[in-house]
């Protein structure tokens, strides 16, 4: 019996002993509780936003970036050189892959007083062409100019073209009546088979691979434009381009990126994305988001890479706030690139009467003039 109560004993005392030898474990290493440090975390996230603030209003990156030499038109084209290059490194553009070594078709689809349309698909990356509305106008009796017509967010060259042109007005065939070619290509920003984000995932996997949505839409561009100056038709020192909102867009960043392009009108986008970015930063639209986007290609600053060649800027008087007062801010700035080189007329920014739609009588006046 003796036995058993000395082994009950010990069994009594085992969870005590255990303790015993646990809180003698903690006592060796130094503890606080956790949430002591959460004003840390606060204040590193303080941190973080002020810096995102102050490299924000930094402008000592862009100033040893671009330093325009104003001697005269050649040497300030000359000294953005390297802005450009930034510009292109930014948004991942060329994009990579080798150009395909395929023949461009066009397949007439028709016809009338005015021209011959024909849908051209033109090879331009691997598995990708660079596809459109070709137009020739009847007119034509020697070379002549290109024009690139380039559609909306959510639209197309044949939005743009049939049907009266909805809210393009004539931007599409008002070339082809005063005798320039036309090429009116298509971008991604709906395809029925598919989500209807498909825009934002299509450039967030471009990303991943080097490039953007950006910088592919400037190729079906550029490397068409490469094509279409191989037909007996087009006058390759003669190249102009036109776009309404995303399509204005388009008509800033494509004439930034290439200087064959000599006029340019770009129709209700200038400084939009701006605006957006001082409201909220992250409304800015996952496209526009490319590096240093705000920093060092702001809309003002972008016109430094097409300045000396002429450049329209248009916005309707009852179009949004949010589509035009941004950019009457920023107009000024953008003009200063031009009155330095005392080519004042090569630069405009066209308040119209009218809404969110292409101003054809400021505009073709504009091209007539320097094209």
């Amino acid at each position: 019996m003796k036995a058993v109560s000395a082994l009950a004993l010990v069994f009594s005392l085992l969870p005590t002993l255990a303790c015993g030898q646990t809180d003698s474990k903690k006592s060796e290493y130094f503890n606080q509780n956790v949430a002591d440090s959460n004003p840390l975390r606060n204040e590193q996230a303080r941190e973080l936003d002020a810096y995102i603030q102050k490299m924000a209003a930094d402008q000592s990156r862009f100033k040893k970036l671009f330093q325009p030499d104003y001697s005269s038109a050649d040497a300030f084209a000359k000294s953005a050189q390297a802005y450009r290059s930034a510009f292109c490194q930014s948004i991942g553009y060329p994009p990579p892959g080798k150009r395909p070594d395929l023949k461009a078709s066009y397949q007439q689809i028709g016809e009338d007083s005015i021209g011959i349309y024909y849908r051209a698909m033109l090879p331009i990356l691997p598995g990708v062409h660079s596809e459109g509305i070709f137009i020739l106008p009847k007119s034509l009796k020697e070379k002549a100019p290109l024009i690139i017509s380039m559609h909306g967010g959510g639209g197309s060259p044949e939005v743009a073209l049939f049907n009266g042109g909805a809210n393009y007005n004539d931007m599409v065939r008002g070339a082809v009546k005063r005798g320039y070619i036309v090429y009116a290509p298509q971008h991604l920003f709906r395809a029925d088979e598919f989500p209807k984000d498909i825009r934002r995932q299509i450039d967030d996997r471009m990303r991943l691979i080097g490039t953007s949505i950006t910088a592919v839409e400037i190729a079906k561009i550029t490397y068409a434009i490469d094509e279409l100056i191989k037909r007996p038709e087009v006058d390759a020192s003669r190249i102009g381009m036109v776009g309404l909102s995303y399509g204005g867009y388009y008509a800033l960043v494509t004439p930034a990126v290439d200087p064959r392009i000599k006029v340019a009108v770009s129709s209700c986008y200038f400084g939009v994305q701006e605006g957006r970015y001082e409201e909220e930063e992250l409304s800015v639209p996952p496209d526009f988001r490319f590096m240093d986007r705000m920093t060092l290609f702001n809309d003002a600053d972008l016109v430094a890479l097409i300045c000396p060649r002429a450049l329209q800027i248009q916005a309707g008087a009852t179009d949004r706030p949010s589509h035009r007062e941004k950019g009457k801010q920023l107009a000024p700035r953008a003009k200063a690139y031009y009155e330095q080189l005392n080519l004042q007329d090569r630069f405009e920014h066209v308040i119209f009467e009218g809404g969110h739609e292409f101003n054809d009588a400021s505009a073709w006046a504009f091209v007539e003039k320097h094209l």
